[in-house]
C-alpha cells in the first residue's frame, strides 16, 4: 500500500518541513516577499530531489535533517544573544534591526523624518 521508493516521497517530506516551518516559524519572515519563499522551497526540493536520485533517498534525507541544525543554532544561539526570543521573535523592533527591515511597519512618518521636518519649518 505505502511505497517510500519514490521521489514523491522526498517531495511530501520536503513539503512538511516547509509546511510545519511556515506554520510555527513564519513570523520570522513576514516581510520576506513570497517570491522569494517560492523560489526557496522550490530549490530546496530539486535539491533534495536530485541528491536522492544521485545518491538515494537516505543520503537526500540525511542532507534535509542537516539543514536543520543552522535553524536552531540561530533560533537557540544567535537570536537570543541579540535579546531577541527564538521562538516569537520579539521584541520586533530588534529582531527588524538584526534581519535589517524596516522598523516602521505602517508606513508612518515620525518626527525624525525629512517630509515632517520640511512641513514644521515651512520649507
Amino acid at each position: 500500500m505505502w511505497n517510500t521508493d519514490t521521489l514523491w516521497f522526498e517531495i511530501a517530506i520536503v513539503s512538511i518541513f516547509y509546511l510545519l516551518g511556515n506554520i510555527f516559524l513564519g513570523h520570522f519572515e513576514e516581510r520576506s516577499p513570497n517570491w522569494r519563499k517560492l523560489v526557496k522551497y522550490l530549490v530546496t526540493v530539486a535539491i533534495i530531489v536530485a541528491i536522492s536520485q544521485f545518491f538515494g533517498q537516505a543520503v537526500a534525507l540525511i542532507v534535509l535533517g542537516l539543514t536543520l541544525i543552522p535553524v536552531f543554532y540561530v533560533h537557540a544561539i544567535v537570536l537570543p544573544k541579540k535579546g531577541i526570543n527564538g521562538w516569537t521573535g520579539e521584541p520586533k523592533a530588534k529582531y527588524y534591526e538584526f534581519r535589517g527591515w524596516d522598523k516602521n511597519i505602517f508606513g508612518e512618518q515620525t518626527a525624525e523624518t525629512p517630509a515632517n521636518h520640511e512641513e514644521n519649518t515651512g520649507i
